[in-house]
């Protein structure tokens, strides 16, 4: 099962999706490409593959990606491979931003599309901020994309509001544990239990 999960810049996403992979067992994570500088805090391979301009923009040209964006003066993007890889070791889960969730949501008709909501504009704000990483100009211009981007929550199957983030991770994990007890997702499981009903006398 692929879950995609979006929200503005600052909805803390990111930091969601490091939790859960901690607290349930076969899920991936799906490492996007960007162009921005890593992070002190961040490695390579891990929580981006970072590539030049060039190099990123090749991959369009190459039709490698399955979805990319040009946001913040940066390009990010989610591989083909990324994707074609899913099932082969459990769960993928997709952390992008709204426009890349949107680009993406046709392709991925069984896909399952989580929008992360911050509590108040003002509580995103500060969570910028607090970030120290970026100039407030950077922050003002995420603020702007922040405004237009929570419009689009109704696109989406699940919203959850990090107001508090351990109930937040808590929300994500019951979707996602939910999913798997689909009738859709049991199948195989289902089937040698009814052949072991079954097939015995």
């Amino acid at each position: 099962m692929i879950f995609v999960i979006t929200g503005p810049s600052g909805c803390g996403k990111s930091t969601m999706v490091r939790m859960i992979q901690e607290k349930i067992d076969n899920v991936r994570f799906s490492v996007s490409h960007t162009t921005r500088e890593k992070r002190e805090s961040e490695e390579e391979g891990k929580d981006y593959y970072y590539v030049s301009k060039p190099e990123f923009e090749q991959m369009i040209k190459e039709e490698k990606l399955a979805e990319w964006v040009f946001l913040h003066d940066n390009y990010y993007g989610t591989s083909k491979k990324e994707i074609n890889e899913e099932g082969t070791r459990g769960d993928l889960l997709l952390d992008i931003d709204v426009y890349g969730a949107q680009q993406i949501k046709p392709r991925l008709e069984k896909a399952l599309f989580i929008f992360i909501l911050p509590p108040l504009f003002k509580d995103l704000k500060t969570r910028l901020e607090e970030r120290g990483q970026v100039s407030v100009d950077t922050i003002n211009k995420r603020l702007e994309v922040a405004r237009r981007e929570i419009l689009a929550y109704p696109q989406f199957d699940y919203i959850v509001i990090n107001d508090s983030l351990d109930r937040a991770v808590q929300e994500l994990e019951a979707i996602i544990l939910s999913e798997r007890c689909r009738l859709d997702s049991r199948k195989k499981e289902i089937e040698p239990i009814l052949q072991s009903f079954l097939g015995e006398e």
